[in-house]
């Protein structure tokens, strides 16, 4: 039989949260974005006052070999100043109760941070997630908080006096009868069933210190008692989190802001960056690595030539993906490779259908930049192009880490920028060629995923091109700006053919009326003006408000064959397929200038 790596340790709920609050268990997600809904908060208060089970919690003895990398750990100050346990599996749980038995702030998926208030009813042992009603309400206490901590600073009698008296004056004031003796011992006794939840047992596992890291990530992984997927960046996210705190402020910092909009900040209109995102960067530019696997590996000490674990492997390592992390979070290089983007015609987070594609993107970008010397004009004109080709061929979907493994290798034949650029056009030759826009990109056209690289494509193709709106002369890129839309979208997504009127003609169902090609962008107003006039009654209005001249020329610019109201449905989407196609190739051919 194998040794265990692990041993149960009898814990109270009371236990192990005080033992958090002090610092010596560390939980790192006090400091990142807090997903479980207060809902789920109410019921966890109502298994245990039911005394129902509640799951577990698992611990990491800390490692030896991190000893001089301890950091405090949370937002409050600590008694310990180095955490003696990382939380593996039940982080959610814990948090939830730390923060909602004491009033400490978590943060919600945008960084903000927010108190958790769970509200509480001695009369009836009810638990509610907190409104605003409750405050005002006599009968129920708005904060389970408040009674945790008036039993911690011993005024938890005049806390029980104050509710009652509370109570009895709003009675009075309904001209109700006032508590009787009993209700009044019910509420203590209901007080005290919550205050007792500090003895509710907790199954707490703790992982031994001398156990590898390879070991315990593969734990953490498969463990999911929480509900809450785990994964290899849950457990590098926590690594980073405990033993280099400061280095996981930074990136906290740096995703808060791509969130926010203001001046001099990481924020942007194409992707709000999580931390796992900065991880991979960071892999990626500083190790030539695309796969998570690999990172803890290396933050632990392991060269990945030899196989052999150092202290001084994991110096060098830590000091490496530190160097290669401030030239991830570098204002000055994001913006810039957001500048890339922008020039290949993606100016919105609509758009943009898979996050791999602007984080290994933007790898190359700083590859490109950092290791081949590549000047500041060619760089944004060869990155363009890359994501270009990589947004609408589906480059960095799938199977992306594999990708972009073969892609770090073949980049080790790659010794200057010449030779960069000789590599990426030729990669982007391999997927660009006459029969991808005469053969593949129609046929990915040919379908109505609300979701589609290929419609992306064909908008960013627009915007390079600067096409004026359908039926207008305002460019589609303004449209895309932010706040031009206010709380109505400046611009709608339109049917070419409109969906009430195929209905009449036949067409049944969303995969024939929703069909890509038979979309286009309005505006506002010109959506409201055609809504499900047929085809020949709109186009009537256009060519003539229009003119001939003009009329033709919009109908070119989208793609639109200019007869296309006399044409067979299907007939107008196989010939505007092919035309969309040519859109985006002509754009294409238009970043190559």
């Amino acid at each position: 039989m194998a040794a265990e790596l692990f041993k149960n340790i009898p814990s109270k709920v009371g236990d192990l949260v005080r033992d958090v609050r002090i610092g010596k268990i560390g939980l790192p997600d006090l400091q990142r974005p807090f997903v479980w809904k207060d809902n789920k908060i109410r019921e966890l208060y109502d298994s245990m006052l039911k005394g129902y089970p509640i799951g577990y919690i698992m611990l990491w003895e800390s490692p030896a070999d991190y000893d001089e990398k301890k950091s405090s750990i949370g937002i409050n100050g600590k008694i310990y100043t180095e955490p003696k346990e990382l939380v593996i599996d039940g982080q959610q749980r814990l948090t939830a109760l730390v923060a909602s038995m004491y009033g400490v702030k978590i943060k919600d998926k945008n960084f903000a941070e927010r108190e958790i208030k769970i509200s509480f009813n001695p009369l009836t042992r009810e638990f509610a997630v907190w409104t605003s009603a409750f405050e005002r309400t006599p009968e129920w206490i708005p904060k389970v908080s408040d009674v945790f901590l008036a039993k911690e600073n011993n005024t938890i009698s005049a806390f029980r006096r104050k509710y009652i008296r509370a109570v009895n004056e709003a009675k009075d004031k309904r001209e109700e009868k006032v508590l009787t003796d009993a209700e009044e011992d019910l509420i203590e006794n209901n007080i005290n069933d919550l205050l007792n939840l500090s003895e509710y047992s907790l199954p707490t596992l703790e992982i031994s210190y001398n156990a590898r890291e390879e070991d315990v990530a593969d734990i953490f992984v498969r463990v999911n008692s929480g509900g809450q997927s785990l994964t290899e960046n849950n457990f590098i996210q926590t690594l980073i989190s405990v033993y280099e705190n400061e280095t996981s402020d930074q990136m906290n910092l740096f995703c808060e802001q791509s969130r926010i909009p203001a001046s001099g900040t990481s924020y942007n209109n194409i992707i709000a960056i999580e931390p796992s995102h900065l991880i991979r960067m960071a892999v990626g530019v500083g190790f030539r690595r695309a796969r998570l696997h690999y990172a803890y590996m290396l933050l632990r000490g392991k060269n990945l030539e030899t196989g052999k674990y150092s202290a001084e492997e994991r110096q060098e390592n830590l000091a490496k993906f530190k160097e290669a992390l401030l030239k991830v979070m570098d204002l000055n290089n994001w913006h810039a490779f957001l500048n890339c983007i922008g020039e290949a015609g993606y100016i919105s987070k609509t758009q943009i259908a898979s996050s791999n594609a602007v984080v290994f993107s933007y790898v190359l970008y700083l590859i490109a930049k950092y290791d081949y010397k590549l000047d500041a004009v060619r760089l944004k004109k060869t990155i363009a192009k890359w994501f270009f080709m990589g947004a609408i061929t589906y480059f960095y979907t799938g199977s992306t880490e594999s990708e972009v493994e073969k892609q770090f290798a073949d980049l080790r034949n790659v010794h200057d920028a010449e030779q960069f650029i000789t590599y990426i056009e030729r990669t982007i030759t391999t997927r660009f060629t006459e029969d991808y826009f005469r053969l593949t990109l129609p046929n990915e056209l040919n379908s109505a995923a609300a979701i589609s690289p290929a419609w992306n494509g064909y908008i960013a193709a627009q915007v390079v091109l600067n096409t004026p709106m359908l039926f207008s002369s305002t460019p589609v890129s303004k449209y895309f700006i932010l706040g031009a839309s206010g709380t109505k979208n400046a611009v709608d997504k339109h049917h070419i053919f409109p969906k009430n009127y195929l209905t009449q003609i036949g067409y049944m169902t969303d995969r024939e009326r929703n069909q890509i090609a038979n979309f286009t962008y309005l505006d506002y107003v010109t959506n409201i003006d055609i809504s499900d006039d047929p085809p020949e009654e709109y186009v009537e209005r256009y060519r003539n408000r229009m003119g001939e001249t003009e009329y033709r020329k919009t109908c070119e610019n989208h793609a639109i064959p200019p007869d296309f109201e006399k044409m067979e449905y299907m007939n107008f989407l196989k010939e505007r397929r092919l035309r969309m196609a040519q859109i985006v190739q002509k754009a294409y051919k238009k970043l190559c200038e």
